[in-house]
Formats: structure tokens, sequence, C-alpha cells
């Protein structure tokens, strides 16, 4: 079943695996290492972890359930809640202890990748190199010094830990016990990210090579193949139920969907950036976006013909070189949910997305070398000369891409430097100097971005914001109600011109707004308290009182709605809940009375 099972000669049966691991974690603690003194990002780190009222409420049964429920940035990843509730109650909002995680979990994975491949193959240093080149490859950059990318890291993990229980699995006899360890490891990488729908057709990979299970069966080769892929239809099915959560979470609106040419022509040039990112992976950038549907002929017909020969000539050799067209295929595959034929979002790449995928491309070219140099004189000294370069020159690399993710400004700047026309980068750069109290520089940059995608929402609702955060309630109106022209689906746009209509007094037009926004997400309990602040207007408090406790019946603490919830209470004439009510809003935010009147003391003389 091995391609080369280690014996007592083997270096990995000695002391030279634990060194292996020990050098592997201490190099991604070299590189990565840093982020432990950088700052939460605003791509993502604010909405979902550092300014993330769910989080900040404390690990409880409630957290939890939340955990379970929610699909705040388009999927269903549980498992990563959980793991950001357990920072969040270890190091509250220092942002280095999230860093932290995310750096112990990519050091994991990468241990973990190397014994995995060390024990289906029986290899030892091209095992310990792809781990490496893994581990250090400035694409992982995006991955570990992101915190909102624990999915990422956490996924990987679980990943490894399939593969391994799988391997268990295959080379004993069969146990229901050993195949429900796989398909429980499984599930819990599902639950980190969806993107490991594709880990079962990378499992019948791994049949063809290193595991060798068909040639077993060399007079039935058909049969044993089918009695592989029933083999996996639990796994089949976990990967069903898990596409069909994610899609049902994601919200992309159709004008950002792209006819299908567009779709298949920008997969054909994505697959050839990839490959070489992976080659040369300079000028990298967390986001690249889509601008407009028109791709240049030449190159969707060059990167087409690219993958065409790639394939072509990696299957020539399938049988003498198994492992070029299952690492190939590896890289091909797990990319697909993520290349953009099916809508996710607005990047057309990202660096992220290679993290499980690469590992492929890893294989292919540390097997290819170590083949290719098999009969080169010196060739241990050679080989190991310029694996320690290649690896020691990435490892320099990702320290530098990793330092761009030092705080939100560094990394928006390079990104604008890096790529041409980004709109997104030039409203998170906006949103950065606005949160500095820049306005006017922020104001410019979401022009910048409004001249560069006229029709995308974010700038306009960008530009709302600024205004708002101004006071100027009328031009935020005007900028919303634009962002909503071009998304009528903008939840967030419709609840902040809800807002802005209550600070001018249209009382009548925030509740309308407020009421569409949960007819298109009934969860959206910002949309309630804004319709309970428009009844304490109207002095109609029992309203007011059921609209703020549904809003803190989904599981957040919104200090600021119990404390209203208090005031509708005490005009009710309910002053032993107000006070109940007052003294958990004061609790959990003392700065709540800040300008505000202290119904404390009211209920005292009330009393």
């Amino acid at each position: 079943m091995l391609d080369k099972p280690p014996n007592k000669h083997d270096p990995g049966s000695r002391l030279a695996t634990p060194a292996v691991c020990a050098a592997l974690v201490l190099a991604v603690a070299a590189v990565f290492g840093q982020t432990v003194g950088f700052e939460f990002v605003n791509l993502d780190d604010d909405a979902c972890v550092s300014q993330n009222q769910a989080l900040m409420n404390g690990l409880s049964w409630q957290s939890v359930g939340w955990a379970f429920t929610n699909n705040l940035v388009g999927n269903w990843d549980p498992l990563t809640w959980l793991s950001h509730l357990l920072d969040w109650e270890l190091y509250g909002d220092r942002a280095g202890g999230h860093h932290l995680t995310n750096v112990l979990l990519h050091a994991a994975a990468t241990v973990l990748l190397f014994l995995v491949l060390r024990n289906m193959t029986g290899r030892f240093w091209p095992s310990a190199i792809a781990a490496a080149i893994f581990a250090l490859h400035p694409l992982r950059a995006e991955s570990v010094a992101w915190v909102t990318e624990r999915k990422d890291v956490l996924s990987g993990v679980f990943f490894m830990l399939t593969l391994a229980a799988y391997a268990g699995y295959v080379r004993r006899r069969f146990s229901p016990w050993r195949y429900a360890l796989v398909i429980m490891a499984f599930a819990l990488g599902l639950m980190s990210k969806p993107m490991l729908v594709t880990l079962p057709f990378v499992l019948l990979l791994l049949d063809y090579w290193p595991l060798k299970r068909p040639a077993l069966e060399k007079r039935r080769p058909t049969a044993t193949v089918l009695r592989l892929v029933v083999e996996k239809v639990p796994l089949f099915a976990l990967t069903a139920a898990c596409c069909v959560a994610t899609v049902r979470a994601q919200h992309v609106p159709d004008y950002q969907h792209g006819p299908w040419s567009w779709r298949i022509g920008n997969a054909a040039i994505s697959y050839v950036d990839y490959l070489g990112r992976f080659f040369y992976p300079v000028g990298l950038s967390p986001l690249t976006p889509r601008t407009d549907f028109d791709l240049p002929l030449w190159r969707v017909a060059a990167s087409a013909v690219v993958l065409a020969a790639i394939t072509a000539a990696v299957f020539l050799w399938v049988r003498k070189r198994p492992y070029l067209p299952v690492g190939w295929l590896w890289f091909v595959g797990m990319l697909f949910p993520v290349i953009g034929l099916v809508p996710f979002g607005t990047q057309a790449m990202a660096d992220r997305f290679t993290y499980l995928p690469q590992i492929g491309l890893c294989i292919a070219l540390v097997w290819g070398a170590d083949e290719l140099t098999r009969r080169w004189p010196y060739r241990r000294w050679i080989c190991g000369i310029i694996s320690a370069t290649a690896i020691c020159a990435l490892a320099i690399c990702a320290w530098r891409q990793t330092g761009f993710w030092r705080e939100s400004e560094t990394i928006w700047r390079r990104t604008i430097a890096c790529t041409s026309d980004n709109y997104m980068a030039r409203y998170a750069l906006g949103n950065v100097l606005a949160g500095q109290g820049r306005l006017v520089e922020a104001a410019a940059e979401y022009r910048k971005a409004r001249e560069i995608m006229p029709r995308e929402p974010a700038a306009e609702y960008n530009l709302g914001v600024a205004a708002g955060s101004r006071r100027r309630w009328n031009e935020a109106i005007t900028h919303y109600l634009r962002a909503l022209a071009a998304n009528p689906l903008h939840t967030n746009a419709r609840n902040n011109l809800a807002n802005a209509y209550l600070n001018v007094g249209e009382v009548y037009e925030a509740i309308k707004q407020s009421r569409t926004v949960l007819r298109i997400d009934p969860k959206f309990s910002e949309a309630r308290i804004n319709i309970g602040h428009a009844m304490l207007v109207l002095k109609r408090y029992e309203e007011a009182a059921e609209e703020y406790r549904r809003a803190l019946a989904g599981g957040v603490e919104y200090p600021e709605a119990r404390y209203n919830l208090a005031i509708a209470l005490y005009f009710l004439g309910r002053r032993d809940e107000a006070a109940e009510h007052y003294r958990r809003a004061v609790r959990t935010q003392p700065k709540i009375l800040e300008g505000r009147m202290d119904l404390g003391e009211l209920l005292e003389k009330k009393k």
C-alpha cells in the first residue's frame, strides 16, 4: 500500500521525526509569530470579532446556540465561531491572543501534514519539504495573519486529521469505529469551513496514490473503483448537506453574478494566476475584486491552453509518476468551489483560497524533483542546498508579506499599491480614515471607489456612514438611497437609512424602512431596535418594549436596547422590571449614561 514503506533505517523512525516537527513549529513561529503584536484589521475583524457583541457576551449556552445558528459572513461554520468565543473568553479584546491561536493552529496543521504524508508514502524528506513549503509560502500570510480567516487554519487541522484517520482506516481490517472517526473529523472540518466539501474526492485520489487501493485487486479494477466510491457515500452526503447550507447562507446580489461566459473565462484565468502565485509569490494583496465582466479573449484562450497542456502532460505520466495527476487534480479540484463558477462574493480570487489546494502542487513538485534528481551525483548535498535555499527564500517573503497585516491602514495602502482599480481597498481605507476622525480624507477615498465602480453600493453606503458620523443626516439619507437603488437587499444601508430618518424626525419612514429590513432578514435585531426607538418617540411604550425584548431575545446583548427597554417599562409603570433592565444595561456598558437621563435616580425618587 505504501509508496516506500519505512524501515528501521528510515531516519523518520528515530529522532529525525520529532526534530523535523520541532523545526516546522519553530519556522512557523519565526515567520508568523510577529502577528502577536498586530492589531485587528477592518477586513471583517471588526464585525466578526472585535466589535461582535455575541462574542463580547462571553461563552454561554446562549452564545453556543448563536454559533450554530448565525450566518454572519455568509457561511455556516459554527466550530470557527466557537473558537472565537473561546478566544474572547481567554484574551478579551487583546488582538495578540487571537493572532496567537491562528499561528498555533497553522503550526499544528503543518506538523500533521508532514506526519500524514510520511505515513502514507513512506518518504521522509519529501514529506518534510512539502510540509515546509506549505507552511512558509507567502500565500499563507492571509490565512494566518488575518484573525477572521481562522476558518482556514482550523479547517486545515481537521483536514489533516481526516487524512490521518482515513489512512488508519484503510491500512487495517474494516472497522466501523475507525470509519466513524473519519466521518467525525470530516464533519468537524466542514463546520470549520465549507471549502472542505471536496475532501471525499481527495480521498479517492489518495486511494489511487499513494495508498494504491485499486492496484490491490488487479483482476477487478472497475469493481474496486466502484466500491471505493460507494464507501464514501456518507462523506458525499455530508458534502451535499454542507453545499445546501452554504448556498442558502450566501446573499450575493444578482448584479454581482456575471454571465456564465465570464465565470468560465475568469475561472480559467484564476487557475493560471494561482499557479503563477505559487511559483512567483510577489505583489500579493488580500482583495482582487471584480470591476467589470469584460475579459481579454486572448487571456482566456491562453489560460485554457495552459490548463489543457498541464492536464494532458500529467496524465501522460499517470502510470510511471502517479503523484503528478494526483497533485494536479488535488489543486484543481479543491479550488473548484471558490473558482467563481458559483457566485459567493465580490472577489475574483484570493490568496486564502490556496491554503489547502496548494498542498497538491507541493506534492507534485517535491516528488517530481525527487525523481528527477535520483541519478544526480552528490544528490543529497545538492538537493539539500537547493531545498534549504528555496524554503529560506519563501520564509523571508512570507515574513515580509505577513508584516503588511500589522494594522488596517498599512494593508489597504499596500493593496492599492499592488492592484489597479481596487474599489474595495479604497472604501476599506476610507473606513479606516473615518474611524480615525479623518473624515475629509475618508470621503475622498469613497469617491475614488465610486468612480471605479459606480454601481457598487458599498461606496455610497460608506459615504452615508461618513456623513452620518458628521451628523449630516440629509446627506447620509441621499447616499443610503443611492446604495439601495443599486442593491435593494443591502440591509445595513436600509437599517442606517432608518436611523437617519429617525434623526431628522421622519419617524414613520424610519419604521417603514426597518420593517423592510426584517422582511429581508427576520433576525436583523438592529432593525427591531430602530423600531423600538421610533415607538418611544411616538410614546407607544408597550410596542417599544416588545420590539426591544424581541431584539434582545436573539442571543446578543445590546445595552442601549436594554436601557431603552427600561425607559419604556418605567413609563408603563412597571418599575421593578425597569430597574432590573437598567442595572443590567449599566453593568454591561457603564458609559451608557453619558448624555442621558439617569433612570436610576428617577426609580429611587418613586420609591
